[in-house]
């Protein structure tokens, strides 16, 4: 199952969500050393619980730390980002083709209205803005979960999931890609309804090389502007 952890759990469960959604939106800006009792102060919790929640982000690859400098947020660089796409291209054009066969017409109709929902979204952020949420309200993982291939579920939910809701977060905010990623969803729905596993697959990996594309020229941005 991709790990989708809402407010609710041990107290070390809401201290790990909290973490990696202020890693995520860049709250915690990559690179950035953790202080405990900074952190501890800052989101009204225990050291204990906030302890326990870095462990767990180190296994989701969120954290990392080095003996004797202590723990910092994940820096994801060009040849991380590279990898990552390339297996995301890979396992999400292979859940498409699957979830072609295995998911049902009203699913699909529910990846239909989620899609409106994010359109009535981008519209309300001026069409400069399409930042998908955890779970339920996340495309990618509807049609993970649609394979119903408990592996490749694991492969795709486990510490891939929340680096590249980092990646996606950045490109969410990128006002030239927020259209056309919309309509490549819409396509990508139709394809599944058609259930043309074939075209499913090529159309998710079009659109994976697409946002790599995208996060490859704000590198590069980044990189001239520094």
């Amino acid at each position: 199952m991709l790990p989708y952890a809402p407010e609710q759990g041990t107290l070390a469960d809401i201290a790990s969500h909290r973490l990696a959604q202020s890693i995520v939106t860049g709250e915690l800006a990559q690179g950035q050393k953790l202080n405990e009792a900074e952190l501890a102060e800052r989101f009204g919790m225990g050291r204990g619980p906030l302890r326990e929640a870095l462990r767990h982000l180190e296994g989701m690859r969120l954290v990392t730390r080095v003996p004797n400098a202590g723990a910092r947020v994940v820096v994801l660089d060009r040849k991380t980002l590279s990898d990552l796409y390339a297996v995301r291209e890979a396992l999400e054009g292979m859940a498409c083709r699957i979830a072609a066969i295995q998911m049902t017409d009203a699913e699909i109709d529910q990846l239909r209205k989620l899609l409106d929902r994010h359109e009535a979204q981008i519209k309300k952020q001026g069409g400069k803005v399409y930042a998908q949420k955890e779970g339920d309200l996340d495309f990618h993982y509807q049609i993970a979960r649609g394979s119903r291939n408990q592996m490749l579920m694991d492969l795709l939910g486990s510490e891939q999931y929340q680096l590249l809701r980092m990646c996606r977060y950045r490109t969410s905010r990128n006002a030239e890609r927020t259209g056309p990623a919309l309509q490549q969803h819409r396509q990508i729905v139709e394809a599944l309804a058609q259930r043309d596993g074939e075209l499913a697959e090529m159309l998710m990996r079009r659109h994976i090389q697409g946002a790599w594309r995208s996060i490859s020229e704000m590198i590069d941005n980044e990189e001239e502007a520094a």
